[in-house]
This record gives C-alpha cells, sequence and structure tokens, in this order.
C-alpha cells in the first residue's frame, strides 16, 4: 500500500500534572505532538504506511521528537534537521467549568523557519497515494504557507489525494496576513475538506444559521448542509466536507458527532457521550486519522468510514497525550455499540 504523508510541526507538549493550574506547577508532564504528527501516528497505529515531514532542530529535544515518531511506527525519511528551536506549548488541563488554557512558545522553530524550495516533494511523493496538511502550518509564517501550497500543488499534479483540517488557531496568525488570505489558495487544491462551525466562520465567513457554540447543547447535525454546500460552492475540486459536531456540556463532559457531505447526500454519525474527558488535545486529529483509515479501507461506504472517524476520536478522549493509540479492534468494538469499557483478559 502507499504511503499517507502528513506535513507540519511537532511540538514538546508541557502540562502541569493532573488538573493544576500553571500557577500551581512545580513540574510539568513532557508529550510530543502536533496536529499533522498526530494524525500520522494514528494511521501508523491503524497499520497503514505513513511519513511525516517537519524541519527539526540537530539537538537532544530534536531527538527525542524524532525518536517518538519512530516509536509509534511513523515514517520519517523526509524529516529536515536544521532550524534554531523546537516549538513548545505549554498546557493547563480544564475541568467541568473550567476550560482548558494554551500558551505557545514556537517563534523562531525550525518549521516556522521553513521555506519553499527546501523539501523535494516529488521525492517524497513518489511512493504516497494521499497528503494531509492543517490550518496550523500555514498560520505559523509565509514561509510554512508557501512550502504548503508548494506540496499541495506537487500532489495535484502527481494525482494525489489531498485532504485538510481547516484547524483555525487565533493565536498564531500573527505574521500580517489574514487567514483568508491564505488559506483560500491553499483549501481550492484539496479533496476532502475537514472542519468545524468555527473553522469554516473564521477562515471564510462560512457559517450555520442559529447556533451559538458557548450554550453547549448537542447541535442538529441538519443544519450544517448550507455550510458544507457552501464549502464545495467555493471550492469546487472538493469531493467531500466533513464537520466534526462537539457540543461542549463542560471542560469535562462533551457530546461528539459528525457529518460528512459528499455533494448529494449528507451522512450522520451516531452521538456519543463523552462524560469523563481525560484530555481532549488531538481529538479533531483523531478524528481526520480515524476518516482518512476509514475512506481509504471502507472505500465507497462514506457512512462506516464517517463512523469511524467519530468512534475512534470518541475514544481518544479517553487517552492522556496528543495522539490517539487506539487500535482498528477496539474502534470497531465501540461502532458497535459496545461501551462497556469492560476489562479484556
Amino acid at each position: 500500500m502507499k504511503k499517507i504523508v502528513t506535513f507540519g510541526e511537532i511540538m514538546l507538549r508541557l502540562t502541569p500534572p493532573g488538573f493544576l493550574r500553571f500557577s500551581q506547577a512545580s513540574s510539568f508532564d513532557v508529550v510530543y505532538g502536533g496536529g499533522e504528527s498526530n494524525v500520522a501516528v494514528s494511521l501508523a497505529n491503524y497499520g497503514l504506511p505513513t511519513e511525516f515531514v517537519t524541519w527539526l532542530p540537530q539537538n537532544d529535544l530534536g531527538d527525542c521528537a524524532l525518536m517518538e515518531m519512530r516509536k509509534r511506527g511513523v515514517g520519517v525519511n523526509h524529516v529536515l534537521r536544521g532550524g534554531e528551536r523546537l516549538g513548545i506549548y505549554f498546557l493547563e488541563m480544564g475541568a467541568v467549568s473550567r476550560g482548558s488554557k494554551v500558551v505557545y512558545d514556537r517563534a523562531h522553530s525550525g518549521m516556522a523557519s521553513i521555506a519553499k524550495g527546501m523539501i523535494d516533494w516529488e521525492k517524497v511523493f513518489s511512493d504516497a497515494q494521499w497528503f494531509h496538511w492543517t490550518g496550523i502550518t500555514p498560520a505559523l509564517s509565509q514561509g510554512a504557507a508557501d512550502a504548503c501550497l508548494e506540496a499541495i500543488e506537487t500532489a495535484n499534479r502527481m494525482g494525489i489525494t489531498v485532504s485538510t483540517d481547516l484547524n483555525y488557531r487565533k493565536n498564531l496568525w500573527k505574521y500580517g496576513k489574514k487567514s483568508s488570505e491564505v488559506m483560500e489558495a491553499l483549501v481550492a487544491g484539496c479533496d476532502i475538506i475537514l472542519g468545524n462551525e468555527e473553522d469554516a466562520e473564521k477562515h471564510f465567513d462560512i457559517h450555520p444559521e442559529g447556533i451559538d457554540v458557548t450554550q453547549g447543547h448537542t447541535m442538529d447535525a441538519k443544519s450544517y448542509v448550507s455550510v458544507c454546500q457552501q464549502m464545495m460552492q467555493r471550492f469546487p475540486r472538493a469531493k467531500k466536507v466533513i464537520i466534526t459536531l462537539r457540543g461542549s456540556i463542560s471542560a469535562s463532559h462533551n457530546t461528539w458527532a459528525g457529518v460528512l457531505y459528499d455533494g448529494q447526500t449528507l451522512f450522520e454519525s451516531p452521538t456519543y457521550q463523552i462524560t469523563h474527558i481525560v484530555d481532549r488535545v488531538g481529538g479533531g486529529d483523531s478524528f481526520m486519522g480515524g476518516l482518512v483509515y476509514g475512506l481509504i479501507q471502507y472505500a465507497g461506504d462514506d457512512q462506516k468510514a464517517l463512523n469511524f472517524a467519530v468512534a475512534a476520536s470518541c475514544l481518544k478522549h479517553t487517552i492522556y497525550g496528543d495522539a490517539n493509540l487506539v487500535t482498528v479492534a477496539e474502534v470497531e468494538t465501540l461502532m458497535k455499540g459496545d461501551a462497556s469499557g469492560r476489562v479484556s483478559r
């Protein structure tokens, strides 16, 4: 099977133990992760060949990030080494009515300094069937956006499926460009588009009517048909638009579902009640990893692909860290309705 390639920044995540606030912390737990690397880990865990492309500093922290990818079975044959530093983000885990907080420390990281022409994309894609990127990468710098566009255009020429998770991050767009100015050309080259109601609104001023995500109630999936249709009208290359539906009752209790629109039919997933969230960071990445797996392995069955993605990401909320470390068998068990969590002996 040909590889799935992902491109983006992997970072050092530092989190106070348990649910301590930053001001209470005397130590931090260490995790390595990032949007595109998390997708690669999911897919490798499901047994698909993957390749993660990034730029890592030539120091011990860069080595640790590389080892984390190798440990999870992700290919790193095209990782560049150099740049000033590894990006860092600090995560304060929320609970109940107190939301989580993220503080970024990633200025001048390798990926923020990357530029067009540094990566031989034709070589990278020589044995690939799929390329995935997220809206986080072009938010880092103009150089990262240019390199991402170069990759998309190369993948388009080579007939490789391109997917994106729109991933709007307001704290990252700091280099003088609005996200809409940059994302338009990038998303235009995508076959599969994943996002949520905030992503579509912030990037492209596309939003469902009558939805207020801050109210925390379960959202009506059918309200998002217009969003999907508007996205397809704006980006005619897109074959499928997928929207994750998170109802945030509290930081510890969310509802979780998704819809997939193929231009004619709106597929709706079951809705899961996630009542004791362990770690919601990487939830969207785990959805994307499950979606890519489903669209490849269950080709022609969009309903099953969607259901796999939602079940996989539901399980991710029970796992500490950025990446989803569940198996295909565990996801399929939940898809069949077994959410008992019984001990397996």
